[in-house]
């Protein structure tokens, strides 16, 4: 593995024997912690915001089936 500082960037490079799946894996959590690091939001936050989007959601399930009447 190699890693590079260039510009405002760092560069991370694996030999090809290395598992796509794997690197995947970590790509994803690393971008998440980019889109995360400057929310103020909390933990409570977001289990509202699931919350909130579950009852939406099954809202318009139980209409599309006719299951609300």
């Amino acid at each position: 593995m190699i890693v590079e500082r260039k510009n405002n960037e760092i560069l991370v490079r694996f030999s090809a024997g290395t598992k796509a799946s794997r690197i995947q894996s970590i790509l994803d959590y690393l971008r998440y912690e980019e889109l995360t690091s400057k929310s103020n939001a909390t933990e409570e936050d977001v289990e509202n915001l699931v919350k909130e989007s579950k009852i939406s959601r099954w809202d318009k399930i139980k209409k599309e089936i006719g299951f609300d009447d």
